[in-house]
């Protein structure tokens, strides 16, 4: 298996979702999820022209940066144990699973600097599903004016594992319409500008309803597992 060869397949897709709903492909970043893969294929992810990979354990991610170090931007994309934040605050770019006030009180303690992150909502409702309720997003912002090291860059969220296209879909605008409402209220420490959503299986629909990153691991690097 190529990353290279993958790679140009889901550039070919994500162009033709841009089209299909009239947006820049240049506004799509493409998540290399690394978690189920070796160092050595997260490598060749990079060296296909790939600048950002996902990681959802710690020690996933530290082991890959021990030898990739800085190359790539990275994103921590799983949920975050309150505990295991000081191992992985001050190497990762980005954190998509913030979720509740402990967390971002760890996480402004610890950085050193100020970290984009993504608040995580359970948008389809499922119990098997990190994240909080879409009711509770507008308190949860205005309880993070508190933490100075903490930048609402956007809105992460799962959808459900299904091939029903409209439920999909209804998750993403439901995700969409919180983004808008977020900017509407003009906070600077929540632009909120990027929806992280969509996979493997669904990034292409994600893309016409608004995602500005997606998380790829199984349809560009594989699974090594």
């Amino acid at each position: 298996m190529k990353v290279i060869e993958n790679l140009k397949k889901v550039q070919v897709n994500i162009k033709n979702a841009c089209e299909r709903s009239n947006r820049n492909t240049e506004d799509i970043k493409i998540i290399a999820v690394t978690k189920y893969v070796s160092t050595e294929r997260a490598l060749e992810a990079l060296d296909a022209g790939v600048i950002h990979l996902g990681e959802n354990r710690d020690d996933g991610l530290l082991e890959k940066w021990e030898v990739i170090k800085d190359k790539p931007i990275w994103h921590f994309i799983g949920s975050l144990q309150t505990r295991k934040v000081k191992n992985i605050i001050n190497i990762v770019d980005y954190i998509h699973s913030l979720d509740r006030l402990s967390l971002a009180q760890e996480i402004n303690k610890r950085a050193n600097k100020q970290i984009k992150c993504f608040i995580q909502v359970n948008v389809s409702g499922e119990e098997s599903k990190q994240g909080i309720h879409p009711e509770e997003v507008m308190k949860f912002i205005e309880e993070l004016s508190q933490y100075p090291n903490i930048l609402v860059c956007g809105l992460m969220t799962m959808a459900p594992l299904t091939s029903d296209e409209e439920l999909l879909r209804s998750c993403f605008r439901k995700l969409k319409k919180l983004q808008i409402d977020i900017q509407q209220m003009d906070l600077d420490y929540a632009p909120c500008q990027e929806l992280s959503m969509g996979m493997s299986n669904d990034f292409e629909i994600a893309i016409e309803e608004g995602a500005t990153m997606v998380r790829i691991g199984t349809a560009l690097v594989g699974n090594e597992e």
